[in-house]
């Protein structure tokens, strides 16, 4: 019996999302559209499998088929990521995966540094309202106050005063090049480890179009659903050093059975991942957030730092008398789907915030290139100043529907 038969309000519910995923513009910079192949793995028998443990090493019988789908995940995401010296993946999301990286190499109370929530950084780099804040002693870096990108002296200076056991780098809302090489020798000369987070940016460095974290990096832990463009879930990459520690970190300290079906989706992302047709989607991502953002700086909208070299940016709406709470609300009301999120030095609380986060990975994968950028730019821009509710904010709706409705969907038409 199919899901329409079995049970047709949830039927109804997944259709529903089908068909606004057609319709709207989504900008989350975490979100994606898996292919056909990953959901279908995704969705498969595996997912009936408990297999407590590692290929070779479970505590079940009868897992051989899920030994085989993880290996393959493991070697492939090895080929993704040059250097790799060892692959976890069975990581249920990042700030699981962050979460073994702590347990691995910390205890309660020790010191970590990483880059402040309102910066730019994660919950799970020291947030007081996150694990990581309330278990350990997290101390914080700030981009500089003029130029809105890290200042790596003062990165360097702040380590050699306090010392911490790990340094965090990677971010969820940082739109310049990150250094992975001066932070691996920040740590490295104050004895910390390195631990980066690339869960942003994970598609561009296997791509080749943002350097890799991997050689300079004892930990490196990465989401797979973003600019992947594979299922919800995560991975690491540890130095072999740091494969034992990390694995029991994992199980059986953390997690309990790994969820092979997701597993299987995982080494289907790699694969496609390793395609040149991936190589040419991240040099696309890359290429439709700087005409983007130039876009909106053409209509007045100023982003953070003054551009991005990635797959995001922040606007800053000061300027605009409009709150990102506000923004969130009226972008949405015609079918632009973006987030609030703070900026630099923001004098709003975390609710309201003073800017908005916007990604491209999408609306890339839809198959929207540099030339629909300025389209894009225009309804953002229009959306936030058209009244609420009126004949204009109507017809602005229908012509993001109409425009968003040309590309197709990967994963649901295609």
């Amino acid at each position: 019996m199919n899901l329409q038969s079995r049970d047709p309000e949830i039927a109804k519910i997944i259709a529903t999302e089908e068909r606004r995923l057609r319709e709207e513009i989504v900008l989350i910079a975490s979100e994606n559209y898996a292919s056909r192949a990953v959901l279908e793995a995704t969705g498969s028998v595996l997912t009936n499998k408990y297999a407590e443990g590692y290929p070779g090493r479970r505590y079940y019988a009868g897992t051989e088929n899920v030994d085989a789908a993880e290996s393959l995940a493991t070697e492939r995401a090895k080929q993704l990521f040059e250097g790799a010296e060892h692959v976890n993946v069975q990581p249920h999301s990042g700030s699981q995966a962050n979460m073994a990286a702590y347990f691995a190499a910390l205890e309660p109370g020790d010191r970590v540094m990483g880059m402040s929530l309102d910066h730019g950084g994660h919950l799970t780099h020291g947030s007081p309202v996150n694990f990581s804040g309330r278990i350990y002693d997290f101390v914080h870096y700030q981009l500089d106050e003029e130029s809105e990108v890290i200042d790596y002296d003062a990165v360097e200076r702040i380590a050699q005063e306090l010392r911490p056991k790990i340094i965090v780098s990677g971010y969820s809302a940082y739109s310049r090049t990150i250094d992975f090489e001066r932070f691996g020798k920040i740590a490295e000369n104050v004895g910390a480890i390195h631990l980066a987070d690339m869960a942003h940016i994970a598609g561009l460095v296997a791509a080749g179009v943002h350097p890799s974290p991997v050689p300079h990096a004892e930990i490196v832990t990465s989401t797979t659903h973003k600019t992947l463009r594979g299922p919800r879930g995560a991975m690491a990459i540890t130095t072999n050093e740091w494969s034992r520690k990390y694995d029991s970190a994992v199980f059986p300290r953390m997690q309990g059975g790994p969820m092979g079906h997701t597993i299987a989706a995982k080494a289907v992302a790699y694969k496609e991942a390793l395609s040149d047709e991936f190589k040419e989607y991240a040099r696309n991502i890359v290429g439709n957030a700087s005409a983007l953002a130039e876009a909106l700086t053409a209509a007045g909208m100023r982003i953070v730092s003054g551009g991005t070299d990635n797959h995001l940016m922040l606007v800053d709406l000061r300027d605009m008398n409009v709150s990102g709470a506000e923004a969130e609300v009226k972008m949405r009301s015609v079918g632009i789907v973006a987030n609030k999120n703070m900026v630099p030095f923001d004098p709003n609380p975390p609710r309201v915030t003073s800017g908005v986060r916007i990604g491209v990975p999408s609306i890339t994968s839809r198959g929207m290139n540099i030339d629909d950028m300025g389209t894009i730019a225009e309804l953002i821009v229009e959306s936030l100043r058209v009244t609420e509710s009126s004949s204009e904010q109507q017809s602005l709706a229908q012509r993001v529907k109409d425009f968003a409705s040309s590309f197709p969907v990967p994963g649901v038409d295609s």
